[in-house]
């Protein structure tokens, strides 16, 4: 387990698997890589014996508050974080590698889709549609991106009460082909941090079991 950086100064943390079966490479939500991550990265790598990565986010803005961060998103650029995504799943030294993402890095998750370099892409709760104020030069539209290439099979987590995935915006992600699973009555981010009030113990744990079954699909 180590934290180095990505070719383009961006952080990262490793948590390497001898004989690793696949990759997996992480994209945080808003608050970027911090402990719980890292923790994650850990856990899913004993669990599964993969080798997993997360990536800094928001390079150089790590003490941005969430609400500077909300309010900036659509500052954010496609372009980087897709190429930091490679470049952490180059990093691994493994193949495949999938790509998981939470809330905003789960709207990454479904660009990264797209990309190429990923065989499968989970996305928790992640924003088919961009929020009217995240739309930008450097934003593309997640539901365009995916209709403009062939893309890896998408495994979507989501709420129902969820506001940031409207029941219409993860039906559109369906009609284009993801596995869209949908937990009654779950608010957004009710999976991966078991100190948010929205958190389900219940269903986080058939959320896991999915996702376990989905990343065992290799290729």
């Amino acid at each position: 387990m180590s934290s180095t950086t990505l070719p383009s100064g961006t952080s990262v943390y490793v948590a390497e698997t001898a004989g690793a079966s696949r990759g997996l490479v992480i994209v945080p939500d808003i608050g970027s890589l911090r402990p719980l991550f890292t923790e994650l990265c850990d856990r899913l790598a004993a669990e599964h014996g993969w080798s997993v990565a997360c990536f800094d986010s928001w390079p150089d803005r790590s003490e941005a508050t969430l609400e500077e961060r909300l309010a900036a998103a659509g500052s954010l650029d496609d372009a980087r974080v897709m190429a930091d995504a490679a470049a952490a799943a180059d990093l691994l030294a493994v193949e495949p590698v999938a790509v998981m993402g939470f809330c905003q890095g789960g709207m990454f998750s479904l660009k990264a889709a797209a990309s190429g370099r990923f065989d499968r892409a989970v996305s928790f709760y992640g924003m088919v549609r961009l929020p009217e104020e995240w739309v930008s030069e450097t934003m593309a539209e997640p539901l365009e991106v995916l209709a403009g290439a062939e893309a890896a099979p998408i495994l979507m987590i989501v709420g129902t009460e969820d506001p940031w995935v409207p029941a219409a915006d993860a039906d559109a992600l369906e009609a284009i082909g993801a596995e869209v699973v949908r937990y009654e009555g779950a608010d957004h981010g009710f999976v991966h941090d078991a100190d948010r009030p929205a958190h389900r113990a219940a269903d986080a744990e058939d959320a896991w079991r999915r996702v376990g079954e989905f990343l065992a699909v290799l290729g």
